[in-house]
């Protein structure tokens, strides 16, 4: 394929495409009627959060998503499909469903895996007939004729640039303005080096001043708050915000990103606070709000902290602006919420993994000194979410992402069960014998479970990151540790300030999955682990 003529196999949702429903109901059915609220709340600010994602997607992808929910809130897809019944066929209806059921699950126009954009099957034309013939038409034709003409044309086009997520001129961002290339956000990185700030709940904006000649930037806090007054002694944005020179650079600080939105995130955590199991769980979620509200990470670091040390709760939940899998430059976290609710049988299981961690790490082919000096055993547990806001659900998660904290405090892993039977329900494979095919639908999914489990807990969980103080003092005897590849000695670590993001940037992300990935599949056979 030509730069002008695109696959769009890559970019249309094939007609094949199952949809799965995640079975909660069961989960939910069994929690207290206290629990059930502190649920009830804890779903909610993740879904007051989730349209974050779409403004962090593409700028076409908010009225792409006003658009679809208006449609199909107002009349079932069956209603549409018989106004419709002569003039569109049943695989450019099945499109459109797909297509809107993509833009859902991925909250926005691009993969949430993939970063590839997303275009509907059906034409454009008989996509305006579906919408003349929609509710909506009937009952407000001017919103429609508003969000139509807000995105109809980039709902399509799949010019070079808007083929994928990218900075600059190699793909579309919202993370940054249209005009942000990389040497603008390794020069805001610089800055935010300086001053010991970490990007993850960060925008990027550029505007070029004295006719073109010099460049002023805004970095852009995501928080409730939009004015500079300090909301009290945790409030360490507020001495950041105004004008700052850095390398004759004219940076400007603000917050206030997505206002509204992190408003009612932080009025429903208020609202959980109130059914609460723990003083853990009331100190995580009042860390949470004033993270929110001010725009702080330390405050959302120290929620995490409760978050770790809340064992085994009943409801699980975590929230804020945590993978930067979509970010261009790898640095800028994508909004995510969850809540969940643990599946006792299954969790025990990962437990027991747990307890063979240590020994399961020494047979990982790297030395010792390459490991944490001690493991810091996490809780392991199975979930059954019941409501994920972001980009799309994973079938494992292993959080927080702080280095600071997942090297020296700990973390968390969840595998979401409901997640792993929806993706493997009996699903037919070809080119296989009856009998090898009864033996793969029945283990396949007890097989993921065991890589998904070692992925988590021994692949992110594994490996140490070597690091120089303000004093130089090391965290490991750069004397005798040695390159197990070359033989030779270290000659490279961190340095105060730096984090393994903002060294590897948008290899981050990549590098980190498939090394935890490797992990898993070099384990998977082990006996003790198959146990």
């Amino acid at each position: 394929m030509t730069s002008s003529q695109p696959d769009l196999s890559t970019h249309v949702i094939p007609l094949g495409t199952p949809l799965s429903a995640l079975q909660a109901q069961e989960a939910f059915a069994g929690l207290s009627a206290r629990e059930k609220r502190y649920c009830h709340y804890l779903a909610r600010a993740a879904w007051e959060g989730a349209p974050i994602c779409l403004l962090q997607t593409s700028p076409e992808s908010v009225p792409v998503f006003l658009l679809l929910r208006e449609v199909f809130s107002r009349q079932t897809p069956a209603s549409l499909r018989a106004a419709v019944q002569e003039s569109v066929t049943e695989d450019e209806f099945r499109s459109l469903l797909l297509y809107t059921a993509g833009v859902f699950t991925n909250m926005g126009n691009y993969k949430g895996f993939g970063d590839t954009k997303i275009i509907p099957g059906i034409p454009k034309d008989k996509m305006e007939v579906v919408l003349q013939a929609s509710v909506l038409f009937r009952e407000d034709s001017d919103l429609l004729s508003r969000l139509w003409g807000a995105c109809s044309s980039p709902m399509y086009s799949l010019l070079p640039r808007e083929r994928q997520l990218g900075l600059g001129d190699e793909g579309i961002t919202t993370y940054y303005s249209g005009n942000c290339m990389r040497a603008d956000a390794e020069l805001v990185q610089s800055f935010l080096k300086e001053k010991g700030l970490e990007a993850y709940n960060t925008r990027v904006f550029k505007t070029v001043v004295e006719g073109g000649k010099a460049a002023k930037y805004e970095l852009r806090f995501a928080s409730a708050a939009t004015e500079s007054e300090s909301l009290g002694p945790e409030d360490d944005v507020a001495p950041l915000l105004g004008d700052h020179t850095h390398n004759s650079t004219h940076i400007v600080v603000t917050r206030g990103d997505y206002a509204p939105l992190m408003e009612k995130i932080a009025r429903n955590l208020e609202q959980a606070k109130l059914y609460v199991a723990n003083e853990e769980e009331a100190a995580m979620l009042e860390s949470y709000i004033r993270s929110f509200r001010s725009g702080s990470l330390a405050q959302h670091k120290q929620g995490s902290r409760h978050w770790i040390r809340n064992k085994g709760p009943i409801v699980e939940t975590y929230m804020g602006f945590i993978e930067s899998y979509r970010d261009p430059f790898g640095v800028r976290g994508e909004f995510e919420g969850f809540v969940a609710v643990v599946n006792k049988a299954m969790s025990s299981k990962f437990q027991q993994l747990v307890q063979s961690a240590e020994n399961l790490l020494t047979q990982l082919p790297w030395p010792r000194e390459f490991e944490k000096d001690q493991f810091l055993r996490p809780d392991f547990t199975s979930l059954d979410i019941v409501a994920f806001a972001g980009s799309g659900v994973p079938a494992g998660i292993n959080i927080p992402n702080y280095d600071e904290i997942r090297q020296n405090e700990g973390f968390k892993n969840v595998s979401l069960g409901n997640v792993l039977q929806a993706a493997y329900q009996d699903k037919r494979v070809s080119f296989l014998s009856p009998e090898d095919q009864e033996l793969f639908v029945t283990l396949r999914g007890p097989a993921f479970e065991v890589q998904v489990g070692l992925h988590e807990l021994l692949g992110h969980g594994s490996g140490k990151l070597f690091r120089i103080d303000e004093t130089g003092t090391f965290n490991f005897d750069s004397t005798s540790v040695k390159n197990p590849v070359t033989g030779e000695k270290i000659t490279s670590w961190y340095r105060p300030g730096e984090t393994y993001d903002t060294r590897f940037s948008s290899l981050a992300s990549t590098y980190e999955e498939c090394r935890a990935e490797c992990v898993g599949l070099y384990l998977c056979l082990n006996r003790d682990v198959l146990k």
